[in-house]
């Protein structure tokens, strides 16, 4: 027997339109950097969004399910694509603009771009890529930047506001959407082969937006003003844009601003309320704060994900401005929301903190197992070490496979049965909370054991006078791979690597102490701010390294 309910469409199109009616005295506010930010009401950006629509259909042409690159900031006009290029049937293509160009133009090429809208402060990044950019047609530029490098390109280029302006402000025909179909396109970012093509449907952007605003999550609400530090072109901002326009939550954009003088500067400015980012942004942000002390008590919650966030960097948040800082785990096959780390009733102290150190609850459309090394479904018991495996209504079943080619489902990411093998391991509480251990590509297998490089991360940021810390495993004659600690020291550290090495063995077992250290100015990064440590190693095999051996 079938329900009596009514089958309504979950699209984007209904997040544009709820947003821009029934939310529309909100405000999405772009920073620009000096003098007065940019301002635009949600009624204003939902009639610009109908203007865009209007625009990409009749002047360049976009119809069906073509894919609409951007490459721009955080910022309201992207926020327009956002909402627009679905609605209409296309798909939102965010372009990575911290990845390599080969890889820029490899993820074009694959998703056949054929119209990109770009920040114009992204023109040079831009123009040398450009002949390299085949499909690309139409180039659409929006706000400052200097257009004397597009002279004499092959794609057509657009000024953003002159193409909007004259159309229409209402009155888009929006199609009847399947609510399976494709409304983004994002791409891993390659740290292993080719990136993947992940593509969103407008069921799992609206669930996962009901998600994000769910009092056990981000918990938008009209009375917020949210402020995505991460970017835009990172899993849709790990879905803050859609979520705020659905909640009615006022959007604060950073644009190209997210040094830690400029955040701290618009966070005591505007006052938001809520914010997410990765640790690396958040660590530049602190010391800033500790250096030039401002008024950060707007903030309620801050979402730290990407990697695991430093307890100490936790601590001096808390302690020293005021502002709690939420770990959150996912990546772009999971929209990115898997997990959130908030503790259970009644526990305090080091409990507590046992449990905001953790990844944490999975919310109730994602399922989790442990898989074990031969496949066998491990028990949620707090100490069984497996190989994350996950499902849901917003996480990818496979992977985009290019203009007119079927999807792609390698076995080595996913299982016969459909879930996701993450690639990371971690252990489960009989609560429901995930504890992450490693990736399983940085499991540090040493003498028939294996270590976990994240615990001992975590444990020598922990140290007062260190600014980061990566661990990567390195061949060792005696044990088959021994672990390698790269650390970034701060200004006026004193510690040599044997004390460091002391503050370890206070914390883990003294076989599982690194003998080889190096300090280095940066631990390498990925385009979404991860450490990156397929660059270090490579750094280390090629001799590029200074390394210490403690006996």
């Amino acid at each position: 027997m079938l329900s009596t309910m009514q089958d309504v469409p979950l699209t984007v199109t209904r997040i544009l339109a709820h947003g821009a009616r029934v939310h529309g005295d909100a405000v999405v506010t772009t920073w620009t950097g000096d003098g007065e930010p940019l301002r635009r009401t949600f009624r204003e950006v939902g009639a610009r969004s109908v203007q865009l629509a209007h625009a990409l259909r009749d002047e360049l042409g976009v119809v069906g399910d073509e894919r609409v690159g951007t490459l721009m900031w955080n910022n309201s006009d992207h926020l327009e694509a956002y909402l627009a290029i679905p609605s209409m049937g296309a798909v939102l293509h965010t372009l990575n603009l911290r990845l390599p160009p080969e890889q820029l133009a490899w993820i074009v090429g694959h998703a056949a771009d054929r119209v990109v809208i770009v920040s114009g402060s992204l023109l040079p990044l831009v123009a040398p890529l450009l002949p390299h950019l085949g499909s690309i047609e139409h180039l659409v530029v929006s706000g400052p930047g200097d257009r004397s490098a597009l002279e004499g390109c092959r794609p057509q280029v657009h000024d953003y506001e002159e193409l909007l302006a004259g159309r229409p402000a209402e009155g888009f025909d929006w199609p009847e959407l399947d609510e399976r179909q494709a409304a983004a396109l994002c791409y891993t970012s390659g740290t292993t082969g080719e990136p993947k093509g992940v593509l969103y449907s407008h069921r799992s952007i609206y669930l996962h937006a009901m998600e994000v605003n769910a009092a056990a999550s981000f918990a938008l609400t009209p009375a917020d003003l949210a402020l995505p530090v991460v970017p835009m072109f990172h899993v849709n901002a790990w879905g803050m844009p859609h979520a705020a326009f659905m909640a009615g939550a006022s959007l604060l954009m950073p644009d190209r601003f997210l040094q830690p003088a400029p955040l701290a500067e618009m966070i005591e400015t505007e006052r938001p309320t809520v914010s997410a980012g990765v640790p690396t942004i958040w660590s530049g942000l602190l010391s800033e704060l500790d250096a030039r002390p401002r008024d950060m008590t707007s903030l309620k919650t801050v979402v730290s994900g990407g990697s695991a966030c430093p307890r100490a960097l936790m601590r001096g948040f808390e302690e020293r401005h005021g502002v709690r800082i939420v770990h959150a785990w996912g990546m772009t096959e999971t929209s990115p929301l898997g997990t959130i780390a908030y503790p259970p009733i009644g526990v305090t102290g080091e409990e507590e903190w046992e449990y905001r150190l953790s990844q944490g609850r999975i919310p109730a459309s994602v399922e989790l197992r442990l898989a074990g090394p031969g496949g066998d479904h491990l028990p949620w018991d707090g100490e069984s070490a497996g190989e994350l495996e996950i499902r849901g209504p917003w996480i990818a079943g496979a992977y985009y496979g290019g203009a007119g080619q079927e999807p792609v489902l390698p076995e080595d990411k996913f299982t016969e049965d459909g879930w996701l093998r993450t690639g990371d391991v971690g252990t489960m509480k009989p609560n429901g909370f995930l504890t992450l251990t490693d990736r399983a590509k940085d499991v540090i297998k040493s003498g028939g054991e294996w270590i976990s490089s994240v615990e001992l991360e975590n444990h020598l940021m922990d140290h007062p006078e260190i600014a980061e810390a990566a661990v990567i495993a390195v061949p060792d004659e005696k044990w088959g791979e021994r672990p390698l600690a790269a650390v970034v020291l701060r200004d006026g550290s004193t510690v040599d690597y044997a004390g460091l090495r002391a503050f370890l063995g206070e914390r883990v077992a003294r076989w599982q102490l690194p003998e080889r250290w190096v300090s280095v100015p940066a631990v390498p990064k990925t385009s979404v701010g991860k450490f990156d440590k397929r660059a270090l190693r490579k750094l280390y095999a090629e001799g590029d390294l200074e390394v210490s051996v403690l006996g």
